[in-house]
């Protein structure tokens, strides 16, 4: 049984957080965020001497278990289950999830406004107007230079995002409350982001030359 299966039996037997941190040697954030990411839930046990146990995992649908009782009000109900596990989450899988769905836009980017040479030509259909008589289109013409503009000021915009969101993920990395794995996991990522930009830089590099080619 790994230290992290062996804090969830002591969790689930009614240790506190500080006991827990304590007995593995790990700090007070460690292990609030294992709880969080193996959704630890401690086991209700049977009324004993008119008294239930405290901290109990509430069951499903029971609002009066609800903290956040504004939320619960206004929110949706999967709304609110994230505004819930958010509060039990430490702030470094707050900024990793974060830093997660900004590389998954960008990825997706690359697939959506790709350029694929010089006479990469989209035609877009802005207006059109049907008479007794008459038909009329007005399109819009996005030529390839434009787009290709258009792309990298967008990446170049995202990849800024991301690069000082995995700078204050480091910084965080060095406190306390960070895993092994969370320290190792920003390496894997970085190594992923500077193999994107080298192939964005090539093919920035090649529609260039082949623009520039043409007479």
């Amino acid at each position: 049984m790994t230290k992290i299966e062996q804090a969830e039996q002591d969790y689930k037997s009614g240790l506190k957080y500080k006991e827990i941190a304590e007995k593995y040697g790990v700090s007070l954030n460690t292990v609030k965020s294992w709880k969080t990411r193996y959704s630890w839930q401690k086991v209700c046990t049977q009324k004993q001497k008119g008294v239930h146990t405290k901290k109990c995992a509430p069951p499903p649908g029971n609002h009066n278990a609800v903290t956040h009782g504004l939320f619960a009000k206004y929110l949706p109900p999967e709304t609110l289950q994230i505004a819930k596990e958010l509060t039990e989450a430490s702030p470094i899988d707050i900024l990793w999830g974060n830093i997660c769905i900004k590389y998954a836009a960008i990825l997706r980017a690359q697939k959506i406004m790709y350029v694929d040479d010089k006479d990469d030509l989209t035609k877009v259909l802005k207006r059109q107007k049907i008479g007794d008589k008459s038909w009329e289109e007005e399109f819009e013409l996005q030529f390839a230079w434009d787009k290709q503009a258009t792309f990298l000021k967008a990446q170049s915009t995202a990849m800024t995002a991301l690069t000082n969101m995995l700078k204050q993920y480091e910084e965080l990395c060095r406190s306390e409350m960070a895993t092994e794995e969370q320290r190792l996991r920003v390496d894997k990522l970085k190594a992923e982001v500077e193999v994107l930009k080298g192939e964005n830089d090539c093919e920035s590099v090649n529609l260039i030359d082949d623009l520039s080619g043409e007479k």
